[in-house]
């Protein structure tokens, strides 16, 4: 059964993506979410064949129609991917659809025919995930220092690293906080509803670009608007969306992306294909977010990262929690993960810098820790109410007023620590290949931290301060 936060996130998630009816996968679980009716496959012969073996096998179905298989975009693109329509999208509830994996079921022995996968669901993208950070943002006073603090850099217009973020907009007022003003991009495309609250996920974007800023002040950030609904996008669009945000400003030396899905398997997103084999004949280096699912499933494209051809390209990045000692309890985890770094209760640039803003939290806290853990950590604290949780309940949603600062944790904020780290290293070792950066990095590191009773190399900048931990 999905957790609550999942099914709130769900609802939430469809309602932004308006006419896309979506489904829970692989069944009713926290795995992943995808378009209901629809597969993907790659343009060309490999879409004609994923059409006639699935209007083949649905045929002999006494419950499908051989007509519902029909190109639902025929159209060719940079992402090479085409979506193909398998059943009525219309049919069925949100705990899955049988056609879409009746599609996939049947295409299983032409991909071992072809050594490779020929067809995937279309799954939701969103910001690093469970669709959902660790947890929501708790007002910080302007008068508070960054965590991590500013590091004694200058900035050089000249030898400037330049970093490319993927995440929603940056809010309007961000320039008014020092480390963003050498920071440009798209803005949030409506940062309040009616009534003036803040949106759920604004600032997510700002706030990645103001801990990258703050770890590595010589970096010239770029923050695209790509994922500017609720966090979330469709495959089938994602790898089209990376071509438009890498290629607008050219290809950056670092790409932060606090985004992904799951998808139940360990050879990457049928979407990205076309994408991630762009981006490993560049030399752009790939950091991303393990996710918050504190799971061990592959999260992508974080965990491209363990796949040889990509070793190089992409860098992916648990969170640990306060005190930096070990892993945070909704940080994703296993082998696919190649470091860690703070990822809870970050100090953070956000919004309301022209004047506080208020916010309604979206989800009420736990009495426990969902994940288990044993420690103090942000399922549990500090406690609110909120309005998806309590819906019908007495309880009342809490409301907090912005004026500037934040504290935020998730596996979306240890990512452009390292991120930083390693724009950090490129300026302070004249080195220009952000890969080679990485490796030197992650080859010079002596300090560890115990995730799930594994050591694993931590990354923490030495201007994060630790912050005080205590059991529930």
């Amino acid at each position: 059964m999905a957790p609550q936060r999942f099914r709130e996130q769900f609802d939430q998630i469809q309602r932004s993506l308006s006419g896309v009816a979506l489904a829970m996968g692989p069944d009713d679980s926290a795995e992943f979410i995808y378009e209901k009716g629809v597969v993907l496959a790659r343009d060309g012969d490999e879409a004609r064949l994923v059409e006639d073996t699935v209007r083949t096998h649905f045929a002999a179905a006494p419950d499908l129609v051989a007509d519902h298989v029909r190109r639902a975009s025929p159209e060719t693109n940079r992402s090479g991917i085409t979506r193909i329509r398998v059943g009525d999208p219309g049919q069925g509830d949100r705990r899955g659809d049988h056609t879409v994996a009746g599609a996939l079921r049947a295409l299983r022995e032409h991909e071992n025919r072809h050594g490779r996968r020929l067809v995937s669901r279309n799954h939701v993208v969103g910001i690093a995930v469970n669709s959902c950070p660790g947890d929501e943002p708790v007002p910080v006073a302007r008068a508070e220092a960054p965590n991590p603090a500013a590091a004694d850099t200058e900035h050089d217009r000249d030898t400037a690293v330049q970093v490319l973020v993927i995440d929603n907009g940056l809010t309007h007022d961000h320039a008014a906080y020092p480390l963003l003003a050498h920071t440009r991009g798209d803005t949030q495309v409506r940062e309040t509803d009616d009534a003036g609250i803040l949106q759920q996920y604004v600032g997510h974007g700002t706030f990645i670009a103001g801990l990258l800023a703050a770890v590595a002040p010589n970096t010239d950030i770029t923050v695209r608007n790509t994922l500017s609904d609720a966090g979330a996008v469709l495959e089938s669009e994602f790898g089209e969306l990376l071509f438009d945000a890498v290629e607008e400003g050219g290809w950056p030396d670092i790409l932060s992306l606090s985004a992904g899905t799951p998808n139940g398997r360990v050879d990457g997103l049928l979407g990205l294909d076309a994408f991630m084999r762009a981006l490993r004949e560049r030399h752009t280096l790939l950091v991303a977010a393990a996710g918050n699912n504190s799971s061990a499933t592959p999260f992508w494209p974080a965990a491209y990262a363990a796949l040889p051809e990509y070793r190089d390209a992409v860098l992916s990045v648990g969170a640990l929690r306060g005190d930096g000692e070990f892993g945070a309890c909704f940080s994703n985890h296993g082998p696919w993960v190649r470091a860690y770094a703070p990822g809870e209760r970050l100090t953070s640039s956000l919004t309301g810098f022209d004047g506080p803003v208020p916010y309604v939290y979206q989800h009420s806290t736990y009495e426990d820790c969902r994940f288990g853990f044993g420690y103090r950590c942000t399922c549990s604290h500090p406690r609110h109410a909120g309005v998806l949780s309590d819906e019908g309940a007495i309880a009342k949603p809490d409301q907090v007023m912005f004026d500037g600062l934040a504290q935020w944790s998730g596996t979306s904020f240890a990512t452009p620590v390292v991120a930083g780290l390693v724009a950090s290293h490129m300026t302070a070792e004249k080195e220009t290949d952000p890969r080679e950066a990485a490796r030197q990095l992650l080859a010079r590191n002596t300090e560890f931290a115990e995730v799930r009773g594994a050591h694993v190399p931590a990354l923490r900048p030495a201007t994060w301060r630790p912050v005080e931990v205590s059991t529930a």
